[in-house]
């Protein structure tokens, strides 16, 4: 019985150990992405023919709306025209729209067609490792982020939605207004 207890014990021990080497190697958790928070950086490209690298230091001071999103993702359909609705409204006023599409590799051209059937105007932004999903913890497409000029999440959501309402115009107005920026 104690030889028994010995094994288990060296065991336990023995994953403690795995357990603490393996936390220093791959570093701490990432702090939780949620509302109050500041937004994590993101690396993307934008769809030009000679594709352009893009990361949250391209909108700083502003306030934006980062969504996470996919062609083949039916609810990310359903919300795109209010998106759209919502960059025309308040982009004038200062507001940026960054779609970043998660396709994989090789459907660059499957984002473009997608944007130019629905007109979309704002940022198309794509990153194909899918980092983005990970680092935001976008559990789940579409996820959306409104950001302050400060670089704080004000407004996560998870799922679609429609951009143009009344009162989320009214909030982003809002951000729009607020004195800020780093």
């Amino acid at each position: 019985m104690k030889r028994q207890l010995g094994v288990v014990a060296a065991l336990v021990g023995g994953l403690g150990l795995v357990l603490v080497l393996a936390t220093q190697m791959v570093g701490k958790p990432p702090a939780e992405v949620k509302e109050g928070g500041r937004a994590p950086d993101f690396s993307a490209t934008t769809l030009d023919q000679t594709p352009q690298a893009r990361s949250m230091a391209n909108y700083r001071g502003q306030v934006v709306l980062v969504n996470v999103w996919a062609t083949w993702c039916g609810p990310c359909r359903v919300e795109m025209p209010s998106m759209q609705r919502l960059h025309e409204k308040l982009g004038p006023k200062g507001l940026k729209v960054v779609a970043v599409a998660v396709d994989d590799v090789g459907n660059e051209q499957r984002v473009r067609d997608f944007v130019a059937r629905l007109g979309l105007g704002f940022d198309i932004l794509h990153d194909p490792s899918g980092r983005i999903e990970q680092d935001w913890q976008a559990f789940g497409i579409p996820s959306s982020y409104v950001i302050d000029k400060k670089g704080v999440i004000r407004r996560f959501e998870r799922g679609a939605i429609e951009w143009d309402t009344p009162e989320v115009v009214a909030f982003v107005e809002g951000l729009l207004t607020e004195r800020g920026g780093d």
